[in-house]
């Protein structure tokens, strides 16, 4: 926490500068816009065709990360992005997107997969066509990607969020997690380390249940509502994800339970303000989500021109020292942001 702390300040500073509004397509279709094959566009010295299909496409989230993509294609010159999504979590229509951007060689797909297992096949598929293939947001480990775009270590995330939660509860009672895809594994790793870092740190505290609510805001409500019926001694609700993080603030708001029941949640700062205001949130974690859109596309041109990653990379003046680990593949944004009301009319998203 005290590390999330320590950056908020720097990051500030950078969103101010880095803030571009981007034409952000709220429409789904099972097919990505029609663009040519990857092979001819870099060897005529063309544009890379980087492709990204996150879990779900309109959503806040996934819409600043597009953002941030846009940017960086715009001041690299060589990058062209296509951005694409199913407009719920469903793994199925994920699949049927990223078939179609194979059908396109494009240069690099990106995929934040809803099923990483269900997904890995395809990314298979994608590297046989001779496709360069990454994941960003949230993993695929047993799969074939190349490189993984974390917007911050499990850890990280995990202990932050656990943390404040604990904090604003007094560090005992009982606790529950409205989570969103079941098979996610950044959710997952998430909450293995909330748990492991609850139990250590906070024995009189309690993990009563831990449910799923899709990508859905309302279930993520009901949900909350229902586990605070189930449980009228219940003290903690911790949304673990940008749709859940709303649901479970508004299941407190609509209890009337603002300072008996205390809700933390991975939210973005414009969704979550209201929450932050009237105190049925105690806090959102989160990240510079428009970086981890440029991190990504700036990754694709990379692995698109085969150029490796270096142990710390200067991606922009922005990110100076993005690390690369190389055992895990993975390029770590940075250090996880708490938002509370002192900071969140920092960010436009």
């Amino acid at each position: 926490m005290v590390a999330s702390q320590r950056v908020v300040g720097a990051i500030s500073v950078v969103l101010a500068l880095a803030m571009v509004t981007g034409g952000c397509t709220k429409k789904d279709s099972a097919a990505p816009p029609a663009s040519g094959g990857s092979s001819a566009a870099q060897d005529s010295g063309g544009a890379v065709k980087v492709a990204f299909v996150p879990k779900l496409q309109g959503s806040p989230y996934f819409e600043a990360m597009d953002t941030g993509a846009k940017q960086a294609a715009g001041e690299l010159g060589d990058v062209e992005w296509l951005y694409q999504g199913p407009t719920s979590a469903d793994a199925a229509a994920q699949a049927q997107i990223v078939r179609s951007f194979i059908q396109q060689k494009v240069d690099v797909l990106v995929v934040a997969p809803n099923d990483p297992d269900s997904m890995a096949p395809l990314m298979k598929q994608a590297q046989d066509a001779g496709i360069k293939v990454m994941t960003a947001d949230t993993d695929a480990p047993n799969s074939v990607r190349e490189a993984f775009i974390n917007q911050a270590t499990a850890e990280g995330i995990g202990n932050t969020t656990a943390e404040t939660l604990m904090k604003a509860m007094g560090g005992k009672g009982k606790w529950a997690i409205v989570s969103c895809g079941e098979t996610a594994e950044n959710l997952n790793s998430w909450i293995a380390a909330e748990k492991a870092y609850v139990s250590s740190k906070y024995p009189e505290a309690e993990l009563v249940d831990v449910v799923y609510s899709g990508e859905d805001q309302a279930k993520g409500t009901q949900m909350a509502t229902d586990l605070m019926s189930a449980h009228p001694d219940l003290t903690g609700l911790l949304g673990q994800c940008t749709t859940s993080a709303v649901g479970v603030a508004q299941a407190v708001k609509d209890a009337g339970k603002i300072g008996q029941v205390f809700s933390v949640g991975i939210g973005t700062p414009k969704s979550m303000k209201p929450y932050l205001e009237d105190g049925s949130s105690s806090g959102s974690i989160l990240w510079n989500v428009q970086n981890l859109g440029y991190l990504t596309a700036w990754a694709g041109q990379q692995v698109a021109q085969g150029k490796p990653f270096e142990a710390t990379n200067k991606v922009s003046d922005a990110m100076p020292d993005v690390k690369w680990e190389e055992a895990s593949k993975t390029l770590v944004l940075g250090d996880p942001l708490l938002i509370t009301t002192e900071n969140v009319d920092q960010f436009n998203y």
